[in-house]
């Protein structure tokens, strides 16, 4: 595992990360216009769906791609479930609500560094792994507001007097329903086009991804790499800040949670028979958190919450964690049962 540690730590993209982490850390007035960094998102979420619908249209359509994507959705609805049970012991229920849709989502730049890690281990995965991301950002989401609506219903039926009753009744109903969020969540621009990415891909197949290349492949590296100094950048601005400081109970949660959601995976992979490039990147979306598209939705779909929590737990430890460390732990943990 230390040797496989140490060559992640090398590799130019996670050293860029490191490098923008120290300069946040420092309060540097290094900055990436923010018009840039969401191109370089863009462009992230365009190749990777450009190159996992070629590689899936290579490979076809096949029931090992379909039970891969399967246990992906099991896992979308394993994880928020978990993270709200333990996280209701120690936070309000409707923080413990948005953290499980946090946690429940993935992180798609979590998951293109799993990609790098097995590419450069030379561990094959398939294609579909890709539809296994989409297919995992939206479950969340639902479970999420659906414990929202019915933590709101509860504390109305428990409301004591008709005027605080009718108060919070037009509260509620000021708020977006689960049709407005899911259509947000849906049409949010970064995910609209990984999943037309990915469409554009299947049907160009191996020929269009060849045309591709050169912008898709060739600069893939570079981008990632800028996007991740971008990425240290913010994270190493939030450490001494107060309002991202968080109970040492849930700093112990952001770090431990995603080896526990990554063990799970493993396991569900090794039981439904998934290749072990595939069982990884399973777990490394399971043990990742979003810190872009669920945490805007989730500023207004819960304003209950505070959204300095399950923000700083996904970016701000969960995210580092998983790109330093977690996944060469995880590829570690896969060596015991894949050969």
């Amino acid at each position: 595992m230390l040797e496989a540690a140490a060559r992640n730590l090398l590799d130019p993209a996670i050293l860029f990360f490191v490098v923008g982490l120290l300069a946040g850390l420092v309060r540097s007035n290094l900055e990436i216009p923010q018009q840039v960094t969401k191109f370089l998102s863009l462009y992230l979420l365009m190749a990777l769906g450009l190159k996992g619908g070629a590689t899936m249209a290579v490979q076809g359509v096949t029931v090992g791609s379909l039970v891969a994507i399967l246990a992906a959705v099991l896992m979308a609805f394993i994880v928020p479930i978990l993270t709200f049970l333990v996280l209701r012991r120690l936070v309000d229920p409707f923080n413990a609500a948005a953290i499980a849709g946090t946690y429940g989502s993935v992180s798609a730049v979590t998951f293109i560094a799993g990609q790098q890690f097995l590419t450069k281990n030379d561990i094959a995965f398939g294609g579909h792994m890709s539809a296994a991301m989409v297919f995992m950002e939206s479950p969340a989401i639902i479970m999420a507001v659906m414990l929202v609506s019915f933590l709101r219903r509860s504390r109305n039926e428990g409301a004591e007097g008709g005027n605080e009753a009718s108060s919070q009744g037009e509260a509620v109903s000021a708020l977006p329903s689960m049709r407005e969020v899911l259509h947000e969540a849906f049409t949010d621009g970064g995910h609209l086009l990984l999943i037309a990415s990915l469409c554009v891909g299947y049907i160009a197949g191996e020929s269009g991804e060849a045309i591709m290349k050169p912008f898709v492949g060739d600069l893939f590296k570079g981008i990632l790499a800028f996007f991740l100094l971008e990425m240290g950048l913010l994270v190493g601005r939030q450490f001494g800040e107060s309002e991202f400081r968080l109970e040492p109970a849930l700093t112990v949660f952001a770090l431990v949670a995603p080896v526990v959601y990554a063990v799970l995976a493993l396991g569900l992979a090794r039981a439904l028979s998934l290749s072990r490039g595939d069982a990884i990147l399973l777990a490394t979306l399971s043990a990742s958190a979003s810190y872009i598209v669920v945490p805007a939705i989730l500023r207004y779909a819960v304003p209950e919450a505070r959204p300095g929590i399950y923000f700083t737990m996904a970016l701000g430890l969960t995210f580092p964690f998983n790109i330093i460390a977690g996944i060469p732990l995880y590829h570690a943990l896969s060596g015991w049962v894949w050969p």
